[in-house]
């Protein structure tokens, strides 16, 4: 039950090659999630059928994988039956999966093999390319993938990320501005930014739209996250406990039903799921339908009051729009 648990579906084959690579990548996906942004993470995945009190008819036998942002490492091993109790099988495996963390991890190290001559492990590796873990991205095997250009000094796991969200079409000062103002007022946390390749209303960005929009970041040396998710309930719990800094323009579609097929009751679901994953959003005042707004000019739900903090015109205010820029350069 907690394999099925673990991979959401019951698997073809509890002990496979294929079933290993999968626990290796969601232990990827969740080493990333519970990571510093930048920080590089392990997935590892282990099931095998090995020796019981009752013989078994089938071969004793593991599968072992690793998964890092560019690998994915598989090892199979077949054991001699008869030849170890449990204990000695268990005591074999632990040493493969710590050799191959090690190796993983680049870490080196001397292990000596418990495996007879006959016991020879059948290894693979697959490399990914930069392309490759974009598609991979896009099309939603690996959660996010994290460019962390910044200079700054990495702040303690336990504290939350500070999160800008955009196009970034193009990335300008006022991105800078807001970001900066918005840390200052939360006191501490990773700032960064965080592009979505999938786009609620349009085609996915295109691996090549992605790595432009990537080298702006690389450029003045800033963070920035890609991930697959337009909607920042979805965000809410791929990134728990952030603070999350948006425009007023946001804030209102995203207290407005419409947006939420006109149902008020679905929108408060939804935005107190939000809060429920330790979730807020700092407003900053922008210009909505040609008028400037803040977040005290809209009618927030009592419920979801406490979940957005305004940040004040008086230490931010730029009327300027990524759209604004493309129209003036005639794009």
């Amino acid at each position: 039950m907690s394999m099925i648990q673990l991979l959401g579906k019951i698997p073809d084959k509890f002990c496979s090659q294929h079933t290993a690579e999968e626990m290796a990548l969601l232990a990827y996906n969740r080493a990333l999630k519970l990571s510093s942004p930048g920080s590089p993470v392990l997935g590892v995945g282990f099931t095998g059928s090995l020796a019981t009190s009752r013989p078994k008819l089938g071969d004793h036998r593991f599968y072992l994988s690793t998964r890092t942002s560019d690998r994915l490492s598989v090892s199979t091993v077949t054991l001699s039956k008869g030849l170890r109790n449990r204990e000695e099988e268990d005591m074999v495996a632990s040493h493969l999966v710590l050799k191959a963390i090690a190796n993983a991890c680049k870490v080196p190290g001397t292990f000596v093999s418990d495996l007879t001559e006959s016991e020879v492990p059948d290894e693979c590796e697959k490399q990914f390319s930069e392309d490759e873990e974009l598609e991979q991205l896009i099309n939603g095997q690996i959660c996010f993938k994290v460019y962390p250009f910044s200079s700054e000094p990495s702040v303690p796991i336990a504290e939350r990320r500070i999160i800008l969200s955009g196009s970034f079409n193009p990335l300008h000062e006022g991105h800078f501005k807001l970001l900066e103002v918005a840390t200052s007022i939360c006191g501490d946390g990773y700032p960064c930014f965080e592009l979505s390749a999938i786009n609620a209303d349009k085609p996915p960005l295109s691996i090549s739209q992605i790595k432009d929009r990537v080298k702006q970041f690389e450029k003045v040396g800033k963070t920035v996250i890609i991930s697959n998710q337009p909607y920042f309930y979805k965000k809410a719990e791929l990134f728990p406990g952030s603070a999350f800094v948006i425009g007023a323009d946001t804030a209102a579609r995203l207290i407005n039903p419409k947006y939420y097929d006109g149902d008020y009751r679905k929108m408060l679901d939804i935005l107190l799921g939000c809060k429920k994953t330790g979730s807020t959003f700092l407003v900053g005042g922008r210009n909505v339908d040609g008028v400037f707004k803040v977040l005290e000019d809209f009618e927030i739900p009592e419920e979801l009051r406490d979940m957005f903090i305004s940040i004040p015109p008086e230490k931010f205010r730029m009327d300027i729009s990524s759209a604004e820029i493309r129209k003036k350069l005639g794009k």
